[in-house]
């Protein structure tokens, strides 16, 4: 694949960039390793200044930014600002918090370990490669650096091959504000040479976001390197409607959750589980939202639901269709191409999908949403559980003990009650099963890179 901007609202060819050769990947491996001393000589203190001065940075070009990524992937320019946005918040939640989160842990009575002090201390780890998507090119990014950097570590990224005008971006953002030089870096390389970077000594661990079978690549030799990894894998998250809910606010909140940013978001909800007493109430409102969106060009303001990021996965979505709607699925609005230019995709909603359909098990990236109708909350979670995924989900009910129930039987990262599916920097995000292993964000997130040292004073 070339490292190239593709427009996706028109299919032309933005600007192509040529990839790093060997030479060049050396030199900034070099500057990163001298980087990673440097940055653990400062204190939190210092980086904390720095990380405030990149969050200022970012809001001043938000506009500029934000068009950018629009241009480079598809999203509207509303959702790009709060992206954008979003990530200036976790460079500050970072910037106020890193100490804190990281602070030495006494052990309350040290004798217990015959010992006068004996205490756990956090330092960072050094070099950490990040392979990330381009789904949301700058979000996906930042929480992992903001995190990252607070703590001492050095940033090395190697960014989806279509999103490279923001690879180039991240990769003067954090030198520009005061951080050692070659504290954070972009190598524009292709995937074939992610191996290479990362087996090389002077690098500590890697964190990837994507799909399952990069994700098993990397950690396979990750592991054969003795080497930390984190791995955010995507999800077929479950939205569950009982009996009890606010019908409408759930299908308003459903249209949301299956198409921002254009439906492709790991944690968007993909699979709708509505209890049959509410099943059609759900489903008019829900087709009906759908149907209502204004898909168009991603730079206008008024536009709710943009092109699909390449030709490939809106082709995936169309086989998608065609296999379940071969199989004897009902399409209720939506499923085809929209226009001569550009990847655009109309929203579409399934009904009837059976366990034989692709849709069933795999992952729609894009805004393709399955309903399922069933009896009662015991089918509700076995259906939800029915994947090799495990990111997110939501339930919408106002039972208490129905909540219990959903929370504590769900196979999932995380449980939203009565609302979307959505990161925050304040709280741990991450999945199980074959969605990932290791969290980001929040304590749990700045912590994963970082060496877990116990001190032990006689």
């Amino acid at each position: 694949m070339p490292i190239a901007t593709i427009n996706p609202a028109t299919g032309e060819l933005v600007e192509e960039f040529t990839p790093l050769t060997k030479e060049e990947v050396e030199a900034r491996l070099t500057r990163a390793e001298a980087a990673a001393a440097a940055l653990r000589a400062t204190d939190f203190g210092t980086r904390a200044r720095w990380m405030r001065a990149a969050a200022d940075l970012v809001e001043a070009e938000a506009s500029h930014t934000a068009r950018r990524l629009t241009i480079e992937m598809g999203k509207p320019i509303t959702q790009a600002r709060a992206e954008v946005l979003k990530c200036a918040q976790a460079m500050r939640f970072y910037a106020e918090n890193a100490e804190s989160m990281l602070a030495d842990q006494p052990l309350a009575d040290p004798s217990t370990v015959k010992a006068s002090l004996a205490y756990t201390t956090y330092q960072p780890l050094g070099v950490v490669l990040a392979v990330m998507p381009w789904n949301y090119p700058m979000w996906q990014v930042i929480r992992f650096a903001a995190p990252a950097l607070m703590a001492g570590n050095v940033g090395l990224l190697k960014h989806a091959s279509n999103v490279p005008q923001t690879a180039l971006y991240l990769d003067t953002l954090f030198e520009r504000v005061g951080f050692p030089a070659g504290s954070f870096q972009s190598l524009l390389i292709g995937a074939a040479d992610v191996e290479t970077v990362l087996r090389d000594r002077r690098v500590a661990a890697v964190t990837l976001t994507g799909s399952e079978p990069a994700g098993r690549s990397v950690a396979a030799v990750a592991g054969s390197e003795v080497k930390k990894f984190v791995l955010e894998l995507g999800g077929s998250d479950p939205f569950i409607v009982l009996p009890s809910a606010d019908v409408a606010a759930a299908a308003r909140t459903a249209v949301t959750a299956r198409t921002v940013n254009n439906g492709q978001s790991c944690i968007a909800a993909k699979r709708f589980i509505v209890h049959t007493e509410v099943y059609e109430e759900f489903v008019e409102a829900f087709v009906a939202g759908t149907q209502a969106l204004t898909v168009g060009d991603p730079l206008d303001e008024e536009t709710e639901v943009g092109p699909v990021a390449t030709e490939s996965g809106r082709r995936e979505l169309l086989d998608l269709v065609d296999d379940a709607v071969a199989g004897g699925a009902v399409l209720r609005c939506g499923g085809s191409v929209v226009g001569t230019e550009g990847w655009f995709f109309a929203p579409a909603v399934l009904e009837e999908v059976t366990a034989a359909m692709r849709v069933h098990r795999e992952e729609a990236f894009g805004p393709l949403a399955v309903v399922y109708r069933v009896d009662d909350v015991e089918q509700a979670l076995a259906l939800a559980n029915d994947t090799t995924f495990g990111l997110s989900s939501s339930v919408w009910t106002t039972d208490p003990d129905e909540e219990r129930l959903v929370i504590s039987r769900l196979e999932a990262g995380a449980v939203f009650v009565n609302g979307m599916s959505i990161s925050y920097p304040e709280l741990p995000f991450g999945g199980v099963k074959d969605s990932g292993v290791g969290r980001e964000l929040a304590a749990e997130g700045i912590r994963e890179f970082c060496n877990l040292k116990t001190v032990w004073k006689s």
